[in-house]
C-alpha cells in the first residue's frame, strides 16, 4: 500500500511539473507570435479608469474614448429601450411555472 502510495504521489508530482513546464512553453509561444520582447508587454484589452474629479476615462483596444462619448451611447440605448425576445419568453414561462407550482402547493396542503 505505501509503494502505491508513493508511485501515485510521484506520478502527480510529476504531471504537476509537466502542466507547468507547459504553461511556460505556450506563454513563450504567444510572446514570440505577438512579436513582444517582454513579458508586460501586454496589456488588458479594455481599462476603465476614474480620475480625482470624478471624469471616467476608458482605452479600447489602445484607443482613447471620451466620456461623452460613452454617456451619448448610454443615453441612445435608454432611448431604444430594446426589446429582447428570448428575455419576454422566459420572464413568461418563469411566471407560469411559478403560479402552476403554487396552486399545486395550495392544492396539496388543503388536502393534509
Amino acid at each position: 500500500m505505501k509503494m502505491f502510495t508513493l508511485k501515485c504521489l510521484i506520478l502527480a508530482v510529476a504531471l504537476f511539473l509537466g502542466v507547468l513546464i507547459g504553461m511556460q512553453y505556450a506563454n513563450d509561444g504567444i510572446v514570440e507570435t505577438k512579436g513582444a520582447q517582454h513579458e508586460d508587454a501586454f496589456s488588458a484589452p479594455v481599462k476603465v479608469s476614474e480620475d480625482d474629479e470624478g471624469n471616467i476615462e476608458a482605452t479600447v483596444l489602445g484607443k482613447d474614448v471620451e466620456g461623452k462619448t460613452l454617456k451619448e451611447k448610454k443615453e441612445k440605448l435608454e432611448e431604444m429601450k430594446a426589446y429582447n425576445f428570448f428575455s419576454s419568453i422566459g420572464k413568461t414561462i418563469a411566471g407560469l411555472v411559478e403560479g402552476i407550482t403554487n396552486k399545486l402547493l395550495d392544492f396539496l396542503s388543503s388536502l393534509i
